[in-house]
Parts: C-alpha cells; sequence; structure tokens
C-alpha cells in the first residue's frame, strides 16, 4: 500500500465521523491496510475531538507490557495532550 491509498482513505474516514470511536470504526470498515488507516485516522481525530474515550485506553493498556506502560506514562507527563 502507498500512501497515495492510505492517506486519502484515513482523511475522509475522519471527515465522515461523529467521534473518535466512530472514526476508528469508519477507518477499520475501509479495508486495505486498516491498521495503518486507523492509526493515521486516529491521529486526526483525537487532535480534532481533544479525547479518547477512557474505555479504549484502558483496554489498550491492559494489552500492552509493563515496560511500554512506563513509557508511555514518562511521554505523556512531559508532553501533555491538552494543556
Amino acid at each position: 500500500m502507498s500512501c497515495q491509498g492510505s492517506v486519502p482513505e484515513s482523511i475522509i474516514a475522519f471527515l465522515e465521523s461523529e467521534d473518535f470511536e466512530d472514526s476508528i470504526r469508519t477507518a477499520i470498515s475501509i479495508g486495505g491496510h486498516s491498521d495503518t488507516i486507523a492509526c493515521m485516522t486516529g491521529s486526526i481525530a483525537e487532535a480534532f475531538y481533544k479525547e479518547i474515550p477512557t474505555d479504549m485506553v484502558i483496554q489498550a493498556k491492559e494489552r500492552l507490557p509493563d515496560q511500554f506502560i512506563e513509557i508511555v506514562a514518562l511521554f505523556e507527563n512531559k508532553y501533555p495532550a491538552y494543556p
């Protein structure tokens, strides 16, 4: 997949969304390299909607090794999402 095939799809998924979760669901439903498309869509959606639903954050962090959780915490402390 090239950026010409994934970037426009990511933007479209975001533009058609009503909230963060909807953007991710839309991105995944597009098909293709859905993980790449959902990643880009989620980045745009978080910047626009200013939040990721808490339950989604909790579920994602439950799947990460403790070492990664520590790295994420360090990053979030140094670079707050919404000052």
